[in-house]
């Protein structure tokens, strides 16, 4: 192995390195031996000279290191191949044969902080969203090209955390065919044409695919309203489950058109259904009660722990809302991509929206992230979409 540079932290802040935290906040540090550039990797050792591990550095970052190994070993192809390959291994027992869309690769829950890639069908969407990962894209294109075979690499690395390392926005093909601007896959029987050139996310939410197909087994005969639809994903599972009636609410007129193609895609242009274009909380205050599953998956209300009170607020008002618009027996699945939203503070939300309501409540049960979103429980963070299915 070489020489590596080394980051030592002040005393006391190995605890949670030791715990198996991949993440060293700048704080932490007590000096590096040299000036280290982004994305450079490093050994981090205790104060007391303890070897904690290796990763990526960025001092620009509030994030200074990201672990990759607690062990003395070389950061080279093998390591890569391995972690890959046991990601993949995962996905491919889990979902061979049953859905053509999800997540590959998911960062510190596969063991590659700073890493995404997100399959839809035989093409690949890779995201570095970290310095360190930004200086391997291409040894880790070509890797997956080799192992993995998909017809075309292409790259979304836009998310906000890119601007946190000191990163420009990147986006384009980085291996294989031109690839067309909508992707059509099937998840669970369902038709939808992905954007991944230019939707959000990577094109779609793969988060929320299990949440989806377990809403179409109840939706004989319902009316739902679908509210943030996005591309109506929520909708199109509950059409094909036999729901009488949709209505869909997002702001964005793009995706409701992306939307109505979805429903002639999967064969319900006859099923009654209204798209309706605004601001998500004025339009239910202008709706007539009388809907028996109301969908809430809005965007993150708080990307920030300091807008935790306004977050608070919003989730409040919303589920007041929907509640308002539930039948007797009624469900609400209603969700929080919130990080720094913890389970308790949003079901205690959920309880209080009840409560002003007048609704007396049931909790079937907690949702979130799928198998191909696995958490490292040493990293809690990795946890952010928390969802709740409630009977009024």
């Amino acid at each position: 192995m070489a020489v590596l540079p080394r980051v030592i932290l002040k005393r006391g802040k190995e605890k949670p390195v030791l715990r198996g935290h991949p993440w060293i906040f700048s704080g932490a540090v007590e000096k590096m031996e040299r000036d280290l550039s982004p994305g450079e990797v490093a050994e981090v050792y205790s104060r007391e000279g303890q070897f904690l591990g290796i990763g990526h550095v960025n001092p620009h970052s509030q994030i200074i290191v990201r672990i990759l190994t607690q062990k003395r070993e070389a950061l080279e192809k093998d390591f890569f191949r391995e972690r890959m390959s046991r990601a993949f291994l995962l996905r491919e027992k889990w979902f061979q044969g049953k859905v053509q869309a999800y997540r590959l690769i998911n960062g510190e829950g596969d063991f590659l902080p700073g890493l995404v890639v997100d399959r839809y069908g035989e093409v690949f969407v890779l995201q570095c969203l970290t310095a360190g990962m930004e200086r391997l894209k291409v040894f880790l294109t070509d890797l997956l090209a080799t192992d993995f075979h998909p017809q075309s690499i292409y790259e979304r690395s836009d998310a906000a955390t890119r601007k946190e390392e000191g990163l420009p926005e990147s986006r384009g093909l980085l291996f294989g065919k031109e690839i067309p601007d909508r992707i059509e896959i099937e998840e669970y029987g369902c038709r939808f044409a992905v954007n991944v050139k230019g939707g959000q996310k990577t094109g779609f939410y793969l988060d929320q695919r299990e949440n989806r197909f377990s809403l179409k087994r109840l939706s004989q005969g319902r009316r739902v309203l679908d509210c943030f639809s996005y591309t109506g994903a929520f909708a199109i599972h509950a059409g094909l489950g036999g729901a009488r009636d949709l209505t869909l609410i997002d702001s964005s007129e793009d995706a409701l058109d992306m939307a109505e193609v979805h429903f002639q895609l999967n064969h319900l242009g006859d099923l009654p259904h209204r798209l309706i274009r605004g601001d998500a909380f004025e339009v239910m205050r202008s709706l007539e009660p009388g809907y028996d599953i109301i969908i809430l998956d809005p965007p993150p209300f708080a990307k920030k722990k300091g807008h935790l009170p306004s977050a608070s607020r919003g989730y409040k008002d919303l589920n007041l809302l929907a509640f308002r618009l539930l039948n007797e027996e009624g469900l609400l699945l209603t969700f929080s991509c919130s990080q720094h939203m913890s389970w308790d503070l949003f079901q205690k939300i959920v309880f209080s929206a009840a409560v002003d309501a007048g609704r007396r409540v049931q909790l079937l049960g907690r949702r979130g992230h799928p198998v191909d979103h696995p958490v490292n429980l040493s990293h809690p963070e990795g946890e952010y979409l928390r969802g709740l299915g409630v009977r009024s």
